[in-house]
């Protein structure tokens, strides 16, 4: 039976206990969000002892579901002051839940000056010093597996994280046993931070794993039915896994929706130099694994994770994601592919959301700090957040604050949060959903793009500020539902168009627990995780008035439409009520 894990940083003790009934039903998203609204103060210092962070698999972690080993993690942000889900692929996800670990509760802070790492096994799990404080991922899992031995995955913070920075993310590894999947958004790595743990060692072991399943016949047989539904979509089947999530660059730059030099145009110049199709063409040319071989995680089925080489043919880091490529690519007028593939890289590295560095390096430029198209000069800058510089500290505390230190009136963020690559004047569906978002500005909060640009799941014209709002609801919904699952987001590319995947996600979560869902029931828990977190958003002080974009976006028109966005407000303050 699966159990809550919490870990008392002040008295060192980890205790396992069954979940209340108030939890049941949950997972994922949903858990991380109920526990941190129903156990924190939301008028709390985020980087405060009485925060709490907590890990949470989704409903179907740990299962043979593919995709589906999805990890959350929540908290009150130190980036927005609201309620925080950041959600990463990797290993720790399913080993969590195959170790019968419904979700791991961080409470309190530990020793200060002294760094902590937890391990988790099937013996159960143990506080002790740690030896790796102070160094950045990659050389702080290197020397853990060392430790260790194979195996084991691993969940840790760089030095952006120890410095308790706003855009600190948390990295878990891949099956490569690299640090390079992050939960990257809201600045949770700071809240790991200001606990004083540095790691987490997750020790899965050979033995089956604990989980039961009600109807494993049913189960099997509903797996197999969603993995097919996957395979046989064009994009979870097929484009993903030879361009990975870059392959959507050309698609949003035709469409004048891809933010460039720091939102001031909607197309990049030179998009034959950063799309998936680059990365493959690299990739190939320079004798690395041209085709995806492999996900992210294990049970991984769409693969859009590579291995990028460097002119020699050795590994720079991961395919840099979509997200990644345009912040440091059109939003700062960089046209290196190896440059942006460094920065992804240096991001994993130290520790931090390249969305949120990305941006801020942008509005350095336009401040003047750098030149736009600067590659060399952006990195040495994001380098520094390492290095604890002054510098280094504002950019490593995101676009909002870097904005601010250096009088910026072009801040793409909400409640803190910067914008990802969907410019909202282009794509106002996406625009609605950066706005009122519990999450602020979140790329995964919602996929509202693929009804304005891709026609799926509907055909709502992008440039019209009619049903958006509509638009906007359904998606942030049933990304709430997704990410309670545990399923990776990209899943909602077949669910738009493919209604025997959603009917397979029902059949399993039925066999797996034995309930009786029905469609309609995933609705409803989306919503209900949604009205949670607004709820504590309103609790700890952010209005209507934080649902709102930047002020620019209505007044400074984007080409090639000449558009701004022109939502109204009454419509953006209806979009999360759901009534009774």
């Amino acid at each position: 039976m699966a159990k809550i894990l919490r870990v008392d940083m002040s008295s060192g003790t980890c205790s396992y206990s069954d979940v209340p009934e108030i939890y049941k039903g949950l997972g994922g998203r949903g858990l991380t969000s109920a526990i941190v609204a129903r156990e924190v103060d939301p008028l709390v210092n985020p980087l405060g002892p009485r925060n709490k962070l907590v890990f949470a698999p989704g409903l179907l972690g740990g299962t043979a579901c593919a995709n589906s080993g999805r990890l959350s993690v929540g908290g009150k942000s130190p980036l927005t002051s609201g309620i925080k889900e950041s959600n990463s692929g990797g290993q720790p996800g399913g080993h969590l839940a195959g170790l019968g670990v419904l979700a791991l509760v961080i409470e309190n802070s530990g020793p200060k000056g002294e760094w902590l790492q937890l391990e988790i096994s099937r013996e159960g799990a143990v506080l002790m010093p740690c030896r790796v404080g102070g160094l950045n991922n990659y050389e702080a899992v290197a020397r853990l597996t060392e430790e260790s031995g194979p195996g084991s995955s691993y969940i840790t913070i760089g030095r952006a994280g120890e410095f308790r920075l706003a855009a600190a993310s948390i990295a878990m590894t891949d099956l490569d046993g690299q640090p390079a999947r992050h939960a990257a958004r809201g600045g949770l790595g700071a809240v790991m931070g200001s606990k004083g743990l540095k790691a987490i060692i997750i020790k899965p072991g050979t033995k089956k794993n604990r989980l039961t399943l009600a109807n494993p016949e049913a189960f099997n047989s509903a797996s197999k039915r969603f993995t097919k539904a996957l395979l046989d979509h064009p994009v979870c089947g097929r484009s993903l896994s030879e361009y990975g999530s870059a392959a959507m660059m050309g698609l949003f730059n035709e469409a004048g929706a891809l933010p460039t030099r720091n939102f001031s145009s909607g197309r990049f110049d030179s998009p034959e130099t950063l799309s998936g199709e680059r990365l493959n063409q690299l990739t190939k040319e320079r004798g690395g694994q041209g085709r995806v071989a492999r996900g992210c995680m294990t049970g991984c089925v769409m693969r859009c994770s590579g291995v990028f080489p460097d002119r020699l043919g050795q590994r720079i880091g991961k395919w840099p994601d979509y997200e990644t490529m345009w912040a440091f690519g059109p939003n700062t007028d960089i046209t290196d592919l190896d440059s942006v593939a460094q920065y992804d890289r240096l991001c994993d590295d130290t520790g931090v959301d390249t969305i949120d560095v990305g941006a801020a390096v942008a509005v350095l430029m336009e401040a003047g700090v750098l030149e736009f198209g600067d590659a060399a000069g952006a990195l040495e800058a994001v380098a520094q957040i390492s290095q604890g510089t002054p510098l280094g500290r504002i950019l490593g505390s995101g676009v909002a604050v870097t904005g601010k230190v250096y009088g910026a009136v072009r801040v793409a963020e909400v409640k803190g949060q910067a914008l990802p690559a969907f410019d909202p004047r282009s794509v106002k569906g996406q625009g609605v959903t950066f706005a009122t978002n519990p999450q602020g500005a979140d790329h995964t909060a919602g996929f509202s793009y693929a009804a304005n640009i891709l026609a799926l799941g509907g055909d709502v014209d992008p440039l019209s500020p009619e049903g958006q709002a509509e638009l906007s609801r359904r998606t942030q919904i049933s990304a709430a539902a997704v990410d309670t699952l545990g399923l990776c987001m990209f899943v909602s590319f077949a669910f738009f168009e493919t209604p025997e995947a959603i009917e397979a996600v029902v059949d399993m979560l039925n066999a797996r627990y034995g309930w009786s869902m029905k469609r309609a029931d995933l609705d409803g828990l989306g919503q209900r995780v949604l009205a949670t977190e607004v709820d504590f958003n309103q609790r700890a002080g952010l209005t209507s008035a934080s649902d709102r974009l930047p002020e620019f976006f209505r007044q400074e028109e984007v080409g090639p439409h000449r558009s701004t966005f022109d939502v109204t407000d009454s419509d953006l303050d209806r979009v999360l009520e759901f009534g009774e």
